[in-house]
């Protein structure tokens, strides 16, 4: 019996580095030491500061995740044939981090004592676990890195990448926080501000960002005597502000200075005005970098007089894209600064656009990014999905309105398409009528989706519902999402054919823990990424967080992560669909660029075991919240 189990250990580890450079005999008398481990979810195999143990950890089965206790933070995930806790074999000293069972887990424990004689002369072996040690990666010769042994956060070298380097790391602001009310007189602000040597003050409502003012508002509207150093902070306060999450990288905040043609960003709990704000993040406050980065782009974007040329830019928004992906760059900071390099360069062509009509907008407006490319996770050249909205007129001026924005709106997107971006199939475009209205025109139309839910109704609102500002009158989209959330609170029932349609997408595997591949058609055999594994994901942050009125969240992983926070009961799940969606897009992602097209098709005779492992433990989080969905929405009521 014995022999039979050291066989299957030794089987095992052979699949997998360095094992599979061991010779099969030394293997055999290795697996025969082998301790199996049994850990259930939630269990510790170690703990940081404890003594080490007198061997390491190979998963067999299950998940184990690595914290750092200081940082509350987890830094990597372990899954079938990772090794970890390696510390006993390269150190004598204590553990660094807390190791936990994700799941129900069986280990293989390796012990040292036998390991190391058996291994010693063995070069191949020792060269990969010393590199595995040093490098912090589990296996420093993947094609597909996933993840760091003593951090998720990217290391650079200081000579190599100080371009990368000051790129991402996080950025340093004033904590301590001076505000001041909209009914405070400027004086008293400019004594504040002088006292606290600071340069700006922000305004705040119920502790709540409502406006803020800087230095340049007290020399170009005081000093000049625009306004009265008596009057109160309203009468020259900026507002509303611009936010951020205090989660920050420099590449982030320099572009959103830039774009926003701004010296002060504010900073909140969540990124949205809808938090507490936080700290004040200044110029002062960064380190320009040098080189070529995200906010040279911008700048670059900025100066474009041509479709050409920033046509040629998105070529280099792409190339930065590769070189992210290849430096195991953090998916949710990837997806962040492309999506900002794309509104970027879509603002430059409704600006060049605006330039060459022959009069100005007759009232405001603004232009939506729709689907994906409004939850900022459109990070490969696909098709475009927009809308435009512009502020209600009387009914007989309607007409010509409406007419000159749907000659924009064709300019504009046609535009689009000459950058990279192809015409929307189904015509959801800011060119087709359906989608050029006035902010009265959208309420109408969005109160029938909701108050009369059929098939068509769910589909256009779960794509337009993902909508983000890209350019224009904010208070028109503020208008807009008020409307959204009194119409869906006085028709519940709504939310349970969405909840529905959120449910439909087809499982990801089989009854045997097999992938489902397409039957017939074009794709036949391929995996399709999209509908099994993403849209499950997609469709049930959108529907929860609507059912919560949050405002403000597009982004898939974000909205999770928001989701967490309201409900703590549920925040595990949460928080591991929101690792889901950034591991799948990342995946998907890299597989476009690989083959030049989506990367929604799959071929799962060209992926590794590793990467079907893990694709396979993020379909765990869709069949957890597919579930949750069911429940709480009662779909079962509508079949």
């Amino acid at each position: 019996m014995q022999n039979s189990i050291s066989y299957r250990i030794a089987d095992f580890l052979k699949r997998f580095p360095p094992f599979s450079n061991i010779p099969e005999a030394t293997l055999q008398e290795i697996a025969t030491e082998v301790n199996i481990v049994y850990k259930e979810k939630g269990s510790v195999i170690f703990k940081q500061g404890e003594a080490t143990h007198p061997h390491y950890y190979v998963v067999h089965k299950g998940a184990i995740s690595l914290w750092s206790t200081h940082e509350q933070l987890c830094l990597d995930i372990c899954d079938e044939g990772d090794i970890f806790g390696l510390r006993p074999l390269m150190a004598n000293d204590s553990y660094r981090l807390d190791a936990l069972a994700e799941e129900e887990s069986i280990l293989y424990a390796i012990p040292i004592a036998v390991f190391r004689p058996l291994a010693k002369n063995n070069s191949a072996v020792t060269t990969f676990l010393v590199e595995s040690f040093a490098s912090n990666t589990r296996n420093p010769y993947a094609s597909m890195p996933k993840g760091q042994l003593l951090g998720d956060t990217v290391k650079f070298d200081a000579n190599r990448h100080s371009t990368d380097f000051l790129d991402f790391q996080p950025v340093t602001y004033t904590k301590d926080l001076v505000t001041a009310t909209s009914n405070e007189r400027i004086a008293t602000l400019a004594k504040a501000m002088t006292m606290h040597r600071i340069g700006a003050i922000l305004i705040t409502e119920n502790q709540l960002p409502l406006g803020i003012i800087t230095d340049k508002d007290l020399r170009n509207k005081i000093a000049t005597g625009l306004h009265s150093i008596t009057e109160n902070a309203a009468s020259i306060m900026s507002t509303p502000v611009i936010t951020y999450p205090a989660q920050l990288s420099v590449a982030q905040a320099q572009m959103g200075m830039m774009k926003n043609h701004i010296s002060h960003l504010v900073l909140t709990e969540d990124g949205t005005t809808n938090t507490k704000a936080i700290g004040v993040l200044s110029k002062h406050d960064i380190m320009l970098s040098l080189g070529n980065n995200p906010a040279v782009l911008v700048k670059a974007i900025k100066r474009s007089k041509s479709v050409e040329e920033i046509k040629s830019l998105r070529m280099g928004v792409m190339n930065l894209l590769r070189g992210y992906l290849k430096q195991n760059i953090p998916m949710a900071l990837t997806a962040n600064i492309i999506a900002e390099l794309n509104d970027v360069c879509i603002k430059q062509i409704i600006t060049l656009t605006l330039q060459r009509m022959t009069s100005g907008p007759p009232v405001p407006f603004a232009w939506l990014a729709l689907g994906s490319q409004g939850r900022k996770e459109q990070l490969l050249h696909t098709d475009q999905d927009n809308a435009l909205v512009f502020a209600n007129v009387p009914d007989g001026q309607l007409p010509t309105t409406q007419s000159y924005f749907l000659e924009l709106g064709k300019k504009i997107t046609a535009g689009l398409h000459a950058i990279g971006y192809d015409y929307c199939p189904a015509g959801m475009m800011a060119s087709n009528p359906k989608w050029c209205q006035s902010l009265d025109g959208y309420r109408r139309t969005i109160s029938a989706w909701i108050t009369n839910p059929g098939p068509n109704e769910v589909l256009l609102s779960s794509i337009f519902f993902d909508y983000s500002l890209v350019y224009g009158d904010a208070i028109l989209i503020s208008q807009l999402s008020k409307h959204i959330t009194k119409t869906i609170r006085s028709s519940p029932i709504f939310l349970s054919h969405l909840a529905k349609d959120a449910l439909m997408s087809p499982s990801p595997t089989g009854f045997f823990r097999q992938f489902l591949v397409e039957q017939d058609g074009e794709h036949r055999d391929y995996f399709d990424l999209k509908k099994r594994a993403l849209m499950p994901l997609i469709d049930a942050a959108r529907v929860l967080t609507l059912s919560e009125h949050i405002t403000g969240i597009s982004n898939t992983w974000d909205r999770f992560k928001k989701l967490a926070e309201i409900q703590p009961q549920n925040a595990e799940l949460f928080l591991a669909c929101s690792y889901a969606s950034k591991a799948l897009l990342k995946f998907r992602t890299k597989q476009g660029l690989a083959h030049n097209d989506s990367g929604r098709f799959i071929s799962l005779d060209k992926l590794t075991k590793e990467e079907k492992v893990k694709l396979k433990r993020t379909f765990k989080s869709i069949k957890g919240i597919q579930e949750l969905i069911n429940t709480r929405f009662m779909v079962s009521r509508l079949q």
